[in-house]
């Protein structure tokens, strides 16, 4: 079970920064989880920022948060990158238009574009990840949903998304495996529990997302530089 650092090392350090992400790199997580905005610049235009909740409209504190650029170099070489777009009305507006997508793709292929396998785009908005496929079908993208329901499979699998991204509390066995009867990966946001992880792995997760990615290695026995491959894409089509 991949172990993917919640918006970095978010407990040891301020989430979705380079701090964090640098952290979870040294606690030997597999891969880690982004959120990325579209943001006003200041001067007519608009840039990639990494941060989670709703954008302020104060210029400062836009300005102030980290590029997308920024992030990606602090992740280094060796982990995998969930790049999870913020784009739906829940999460503060949604712009049909996908504007942000194409210099998102365009910043992935700059910094390790000739690894697919490194990355993965997930999004609440199903419009969003339908319209990165459309676009970059070279990427593995995800659906994030709050409840893995049978539909929910249905539709990632007929869209041809590689993943389903659920909360791992109302997550059971049984789903877990008619997700991958579907041919996508499974996985879970965001679970901190030891116990919980453990039950995770056992019902054949395929990667959970932590704020204590060095707490996830000990409860799953790890060992240091046992790093576990991508698990993101189950599909062979």
């Amino acid at each position: 079970m991949n172990i993917v650092g919640h918006r970095g090392a978010s407990v040891a350090e301020p989430e979705n920064t380079p701090a964090a992400f640098a952290t979870a790199d040294r606690m030997g997580a597999d891969g880690v989880e982004l959120d990325v905005r579209s943001a006003p610049d200041g001067h007519g235009a608009q840039r990639l920022v990494v941060f989670h909740n709703p954008l302020p409209d104060e210029q400062d504190a836009l300005d102030a948060m980290p590029s997308f650029d920024d992030v990606l170099e602090a992740c280094g070489e060796r982990m995998l990158i969930n790049v999870e777009i913020k784009n739906s009305v829940d999460d503060g507006g949604f712009d049909p238009t996908m504007s942000m997508v194409a210099p998102i793709i365009e910043a992935m292929r700059r910094h390790d574009g000739d690894r697919l396998d490194r990355w993965l785009i997930s999004s609440f908005s199903i419009e969003t990840v339908d319209h990165c496929r459309l676009v970059a079908p070279e990427f593995a993208t995800a659906y994030l949903v709050e409840v893995l329901t049978d539909e929910v499979i249905q539709t990632a699998a007929d869209r041809g998304h590689r993943a389903v991204h659920p909360w791992h509390g109302l997550l059971d066995a049984e789903r877990v495996a008619t997700a991958h009867d579907a041919g996508l990966a499974v996985n879970v946001w965001t679970c901190n529990e030891p116990a919980r992880l453990i039950e995770l792995s056992d019902m054949g997760v395929d990667g959970v997302c932590t704020d204590v990615p060095d707490v996830a290695r000990t409860a799953l026995g790890r060992v240091a530089d046992d790093f576990v491959q991508p698990t993101w894409n189950l599909r062979t089509d």
